[in-house]
């Protein structure tokens, strides 16, 4: 294999980093398609309430493990060598992928292994996340890293929509195929790892720094696991952002959290760099991904509720179908992603990374708004045409941003601003689910709940029955459109079983209408939109804040410690830039 000098190298660690990142990225969001076909394989009911925890750490464990984790591990890579930390994390995600074909157990045993081994192949994809971008900077010239971050970076993001559409496809097949797909990848990117990526960047030095890994991980998990459990209902609430666990997790994790940071200021060899913050392109551009972050999961989240739920069922398509559909109709959302990205990561090298990220987060913003005004059944050309152009700026956005700040740090710091930049990244996801999921939620409990009784009555369901299930939380029937289920269906056979109407007392006619096509997205059309007007705000309102905090970010900016050839038109030459200033736009 070529070594590490060789010019071909850093084409090696491209691929191979990329081929890491895009693998995780695919399995964090697989299984947000394929849920009903693994519940179904191990004999689980996904909408019995004993199984809510089942199903939302399928959901979340992943993206919960990864973003407390991927700091730590890069932090280790400055130590230990980021060649050595990736190469262990792609052998822990394999062996994890191979485990999690052979479940051998059903009902909640199965569930719990199926989790525990997601959990085990979290921690070796934050070892990939941490480490992969540190690779890539060391193995590129800074006037080259706007490119190979960009290809790196893109691969990233659009394995989230690659998850969605591969999900749908293999549950089709067999619940097992969707864990079986990351297999083959898995051992030729580990076996390629080992044996040809070196290690070439700085190394720091020092030593682990236990108290403050131990505090980053105990706040960060019981902050994201408050918000996570915010979204089930608690008592007579649609949500519950009352429940004194929810809120104690919340408090306590911000309390651990504030005394980790005043912990790593006295630390000699701090997990978290904090003094990295007092880089300007370091500090806002975190700030612009983390937002980002949060508006891009919210939007994938939102997009597959609204067409699982509503648009596809209304055109045709069967509940148990809608799961696979959803993620073939979003593909002008990755298609949008990988026209721009590496293009603007390209252009970036040369032009910096302000005009890029700052217009891209401006015109995903737009579409934000966009898409409010559009009628919940849309024509598809013009969702299509907004989505992708959704894509196109947060393509736009991600690669320019992300090589800012890594070229913004020392170079025996990569790894940990790797792995701190990864952590915004994955907390925004597990934040966004959170954040949008209830700001849904709250929208709905006011209106969802008169829609349903007006509907059910019309359609001659015992007064019981309507009572019952003006009472039910709107999440138990969002939950149900996710999983491709019919949530009417689902309301009936609940309230039968529960004895409080009896099935076979609805006209048969009223029956078939209820359990068809058209009732429910018919029935949820105007309180989800009430719920989208407030969701897509939010996010237009974060993607603006994170514009703002892009312009600020500066321009070109390289750290002081490293030579930047700049090449222009008949010139080239070789600069050192001053890290206490950020250089304008070329």
């Amino acid at each position: 294999m070529f070594h590490q000098d060789h010019p071909r190298y850093k084409w090696i660690a491209l691929s191979n980093t990329t081929l890491g990142m895009l693998m995780a990225t695919i399995n964090g969001s697989i299984v947000l398609i394929s849920l009903p076909a693994i519940f179904k394989g191990i004999d689980l009911d996904p909408l019995d309430p004993n199984s809510t925890s089942y199903l939302l750490w399928m959901l979340m464990g992943f993206i919960l493990v990864t973003a407390v984790l991927v700091v730590s591990f890069g932090r280790l890579g400055d130590i230990y060598g980021r060649v050595r930390i990736y190469n262990i994390g792609f052998a822990v995600f394999t062996v994890a992928s191979i485990a999690l074909v052979f479940d051998p157990f059903t009902g909640g045993a199965g569930a719990m292994w199926l989790i525990l081994l997601r959990v085990l192949q979290a921690v070796g994809g934050a070892m990939i996340f941490a480490n992969s971008t540190a690779i890539l900077t060391d193995a590129f010239p800074a006037t080259r890293r706007g490119f190979a971050l960009g290809i790196n970076q893109i691969a990233a993001i659009a394995g989230t929509f690659l998850g969605l559409i591969l999900g749908g496809v293999l549950a089709v097949v067999d619940w097992h195929a969707v864990f079986i797909v990351s297999v083959p990848f898995g051992i030729l990117g580990t076996v390629w790892s080992f044996v040809s990526l070196h290690e070439v960047g700085a190394r720091g030095t020092g030593r682990i720094d236990w108290w403050g890994n131990l505090l980053f991980a105990v706040g960060l998990f019981a902050l994201l696991i408050g918000i996570t459990y915010g979204i089930q209902p608690y008592g007579d609430s649609s949500t519950g952002w009352g429940n004194p666990w929810v809120l104690g997790g919340i408090i306590g994790g911000v309390v651990i959290l504030a005394a980790f940071v005043v912990l790593e200021y006295f630390v000699k060899d701090p997990m978290f760099n904090l003094r990295l913050f007092k880089i300007r392109a370091f500090t806002f551009g975190n700030l612009a991904g983390l937002l980002a972050s949060v508006g891009r999961g919210g939007l994938q989240f939102m997009l597959i509720i609204w067409l699982q739920g509503i648009w596809l069922p209304l055109h045709g398509y069967s509940y148990e179908s809608t799961p696979f559909w959803a993620g073939i109709y979003l593909l002008p959302l990755t298609v949008g992603f990988l026209v721009s990205g590496p293009l603007s990561g390209t252009l970036s090298d040369r032009f910096g990374a302000r005009t890029f990220a700052t217009a891209g987060l401006m015109i995903v913003a737009g579409t934000f708004l966009l898409l409010l005004v559009i009628p919940v059944d849309f024509p598809y050309w013009l969702f299509a045409v907004i989505i992708f152009v959704n894509g196109i700026g947060s393509g736009m956005f991600a690669a320019p941003n992300r090589t800012a700040i890594m070229n913004s740090v020392p170079a025996a710091q990569r790894g940990a601003a790797s792995g701190m930049t990864g952590t915004f990244q994955n907390a925004g996801n597990s934040l966004s689910i959170g954040i949008f999921f209830s700001l849904m939620i709250g929208g709905l409990a006011s209106t969802l709940p008169k829609a349903l009784t007006a509907g059910l009555t019309a359609h001659h369901v015992p007064a019981a029955g309507v009572a019952a299930a003006a009472q039910i939380p709107p999440v138990g029937n969002l939950f149900a459109a996710f999983l491709g289920i019919n949530p009417i269906d689902a309301l009936l056979q609940q309230l039968t079983a529960a004895g409080t109407i009896a099935r076979d007392a609805i006209p048969a006619a009223d029956l078939k209408a209820l359990t068809g096509h058209q009732f429910f997205p018919a029935l949820i059309s105007d309180p989800f939109h009430s719920g989208l007007v407030i969701v897509f705000i939010a996010a237009a309102i974060m993607s603006v804040i994170g514009a703002l905090a892009s312009v600020v970010m500066g321009g070109k900016y390289i750290h002081e410690t490293e030579p930047v050839r700049t090449v222009g038109p008949g010139t080239e030459s070789t600069e050192t830039v001053d890290p206490a200033q950020a250089l304008s736009d070329v």
